[in-house]
């Protein structure tokens, strides 16, 4: 494989390269499960194909080293080097807390109104947040392997039950911190 045909069989099975044998062997189901031509509703032999072929380089220990190297040449690093020179900046943190709260809302208030159909096209929230395509993926891998969203059959993005029990954790806290806030600036009526 050459630099100009490269392809990036991470992004085809959506996971990052320093998934583990477990993760990847989980992304592989999900996507040819999905794509299969048996299945109907998301049937697609060139992307169950592309899964495939991703799959059988990733999971052999030599051809994944070989493609890590292609990997790192293409991206001109290598992924585990830090991207800002190793700062540390806690703003990404918390920006990131308030993309993932929004998601989440954004999510459960899609599953209230339509339990059966809750899915969302991932586009739809990358434009409500306005990021980029990697902060996106970023987003979107942190609350999947936290068990809040999931990705349905369809292939959209959908609120689970623990996502549901996130926000409503969430929300109670909010609003007894406003309470708190509210009794500490009220006045003393004496």
């Amino acid at each position: 494989m050459s630099g100009d045909d490269f392809v990036d069989y991470y992004q085809i099975l959506q996971v990052g390269p320093t998934c583990n044998a477990k993760t990847l062997e989980a992304a592989y189901r999900h996507l040819a499960k999905m794509y299969h031509p048996d299945h109907p509703d998301t049937a697609d032999s060139t992307k169950f194909n592309e899964v495939i072929a991703a799959y059988k380089v990733l999971r052999n220990h030599d051809k994944r080293a070989k493609y890590d190297q292609l990997y790192a040449e293409k991206h001109g690093k290598h992924w585990f080097e830090p991207a800002s020179g190793g700062d540390i900046d806690d703003g990404h943190a918390l920006n990131d807390a308030e993309s993932h709260a929004k998601i989440l809302m954004y999510l459960y208030n899609k599953r209230r109104e339509n339990a059966q159909k809750a899915g969302v096209i991932g586009f739809y929230l990358q434009d409500l947040l306005k990021c980029s395509d990697e902060h996106f993926e970023f987003h979107k891998w942190y609350l999947k392997e936290k068990g809040l969203i999931a990705i349905t059959e369809q292939g959209t993005l959908a609120i689970t039950i623990e996502g549901v029990d996130h926000v409503i954790a969430m929300s109670r806290t909010t609003r007894a911190e406003k309470l708190l806030i509210a009794q500490a600036t009220a006045p003393d009526d004496e």
